[in-house]
């Protein structure tokens, strides 16, 4: 793993910044030609994000949210209209998983100065880059993240989500804005199983795509940090391996229950977000 994370070429200060901005509107370009030319993008609520994403207080972090239908959604879900999508210093970090964005060292430096940070899929919420993604949120900046951890191009309910996402809520020093979105369609822009199995070596077009943006969500991390506290008295969670140092001295058991509260709550929401989504479908139809 060590040589491929690259921190050096995710610093806003490598080479000037030039590699940066030539991949991030490149990305943005491309993004634009699938989502408005290719296929056809409608939007609820992205004024929302945008406003957001340009002038939320000055260091608060802002984290959205969204379901995973194809290695497609980002970028191209950052490419409707009005979205400055083309904007190094707005683009968002994201979450990619090691083994298929990092597997080389071109692919490491491209996706690196592209925003993107190392995920190891079972390597736990405290691996080393975790820190990295808790960093970005401590200074203020935007992160997204798919919390199912892998892509569902199924029509069904929000699965369990991946705990990452709500313990970088906890951790971070100030609780970031928590966004949500749905998005739909992407999964017909690159089937997983197009052809043989595989997905097709290039977008597909004349496709339908469909996003929906939430409201912020608001959490009480002191009040979910007691009732977490309280709930992992009676439980049989802890096997003394995760640090008591994280969260002010939560023990295992209590960080498990306080990760757990926090991923029910954004699984609900993204999953009445998705009911939203369809009932708003059949009104635009």
């Amino acid at each position: 793993m060590g040589g491929r994370t690259m921190e050096w070429a995710a610093r806003a200060n490598h080479l000037g910044g030039l590699p940066r901005k030539v991949v991030i509107t490149a990305i943005g370009t491309f993004a634009k030609v699938v989502a408005n030319l290719l296929n056809t993008t409608t939007v609820h609520n992205g004024d929302t994000l945008i406003r957001l994403v340009r002038s939320r207080p000055a260091g608060v972090p802002l984290l959205t949210v969204s379901n995973h239908m194809s290695t497609l959604d980002d970028p191209v879900m950052w490419a409707f209209k009005g979205f400055p999508i083309c904007d190094a210093k707005l683009a968002r970090w994201v979450l990619a998983a090691e083994d298929i964005c990092f597997k080389n060292t071109v692919l490491s430096y491209f996706f690196r100065i592209g925003k993107c940070i190392p995920i190891t899929r079972g390597g736990g919420i405290y691996q080393e880059h975790m820190n990295e993604a808790l960093d970005r949120l401590t200074n203020g900046a935007w992160l997204h993240t798919f919390p199912e951890g892998k892509v569902c191009q199924e029509d069904a309910p929000i699965r369990r989500l991946k705990w990452g996402t709500a313990s970088l809520i906890a951790r971070a020093p100030v609780t970031p804005i928590v966004l949500p979105i749905i998005h739909h369609g992407f999964e017909k822009v690159m089937p997983e199983n197009y052809a043989f199995g595989r997905r097709p070596p290039v977008p597909l077009w004349n496709q339908e795509i469909k996003i929906v943006v939430g409201e912020p969500m608001e959490f009480n991390l002191p009040e979910l940090r007691e009732m977490a506290l309280s709930q992992s008295r009676d439980s049989s969670f802890s096997s003394g391996q995760w640090p008591r140092n994280i969260l002010g001295g939560l023990d295992e058991a209590a960080q498990k229950c306080l990760y757990m509260t926090i991923s029910d709550q954004i699984r609900t929401t993204l999953e009445n977000l998705r009911n939203f989504s369809k009932s708003y479908a059949k009104v635009e139809q």
